[in-house]
């Protein structure tokens, strides 16, 4: 009777079933990281609802125009597929916990390219900046068109008396910041060359109809751009007919008013316009003529001056900035500021370090 060969005797697995092989030293570390990776995932995701709600929170103060915030958190399988590539025959993360950065993603689509590049500005000066990279310009220096889309790493600043139980504590965040023609782009280009392998005789016409699409995408970009100014620029405020119903200031007109008045700042969000019209009925101003009156009186650049905004702000922050400026504690009482309180009396304190009220 034959002797079984041991182990020990047995022929060494081609190289391919050794990366298969899950004793095979390359993928213990690999392994240990999914599973400690599926167990943290529950933390995770309540971090990323975390995220959303401050970057949509930081934006909304600045009164950015946006389109939508979003997030997601990496799946375990999408994690595992990652922490298990190999370049040039060797492990593409030596420690895939540390080394993907993208498992809390966060996504803000804008308008217009110039509300991108606020974006970026705003969550750099708000949070602790770990990474920015330009994918846009990237692809530009090297001679061709294609994907776009600003890539920023963060973690977020521990508010003083923040508890160690704070869920973004020692999180990073990558956020992905574009345009949404650049998002439309990005989405279909991965969609298409997600779904199959692309025949190596249809390629280069795919990739070269697909440069074709970022070029004029991009021209697009610039044409918004280009009408948002024109617009902004020749803007001019229409008084309500006679008959129109009283009720105070609407958010139309306050758009049309606020780009007359801020001609630098950018635009904000259209329920924006709404919320701070409604804050100013609250405050009895029923008319651009009072309103006008009441901004006569303030010295809008040296609140600027006071604030120390290292980002652009937009129509929207600017007037807010007005009324708490004029009203004081006053402002912080409205029935439409009480999710923000805190935040309102920290940028009072800023005006009166250097002016206390009398």
């Amino acid at each position: 009777m034959p002797r079984s060969r041991s182990r020990r005797d047995a022929p060494a697995p081609p190289e391919a079933d050794r990366d298969l092989d899950p004793a095979s030293p390359p993928l213990v570390p690999v392994r240990n990281a999914v599973r400690t990776y599926a167990a943290e995932q529950p933390e995770l995701r309540t971090a990323t609802e975390g995220y959303v709600d401050l970057v949509t929170s930081l934006l909304d103060e600045a009164g950015i125009n946006y389109l939508s915030v979003t997030g997601r958190t990496k799946s375990v399988a999408s994690f595992a597929a990652k922490a298990v590539r190999q370049v040039d025959g060797r492990p593409a993360y030596d420690d895939p916990l540390s080394e993907i950065t993208d498992q809390i993603g966060i996504r803000v689509i804008t308008y217009l390219r110039d509300d991108v590049d606020a974006v970026a500005d705003l969550l750099s000066d708000q949070l602790t900046l770990l990474d920015d990279r330009d994918m846009g310009q990237e692809t530009a220096a090297d001679g061709r068109w294609g994907y776009a889309s600003r890539h920023l790493l963060v973690t977020a600043t521990p508010e003083p008396g923040a508890s160690d139980d704070d869920p973004l504590r020692d999180r990073r965040a990558s956020i992905q910041v574009r345009t949404v023609l650049q998002h439309a782009w990005a989405e279909f280009e991965h969609d298409i060359r997600y779904k199959g392998t692309i025949s190596e005789e249809h390629l280069p016409d795919l990739n070269r109809r697909f440069a074709l699409a970022a070029g004029l995408l991009e021209l697009a970009d610039r044409e918004f751009s280009a009408i948002r100014d024109r617009v902004q620029a020749t803007m001019t405020f229409r008084p309500p007919e006679p008959d129109a119903p009283a009720g105070g200031i609407s958010p139309q007109e306050l758009t049309t008013f606020l780009a007359a008045t801020y001609t630098d700042a950018g635009w904000s969000r259209t329920d924006h316009y709404a919320w701070i019209a409604g804050l100013l009925r609250e405050l009895d101003i029923t008319s651009v003529e009072e309103l006008d009156a009441l901004l006569g009186s303030v010295d809008d650049d040296a609140v600027q001056e006071l604030m120390g905004y290292r980002h652009p702000t937009g129509a929207v922050r600017r007037l807010d900035d007005a009324l708490l400026s004029v009203f004081g504690s006053r402002y912080l009482e409205l029935a439409g500021n009480a999710h923000r309180t805190d935040r309102l009396r920290a940028r009072l304190e800023r005006l009166w370090a250097s002016a206390p009220p009398n």
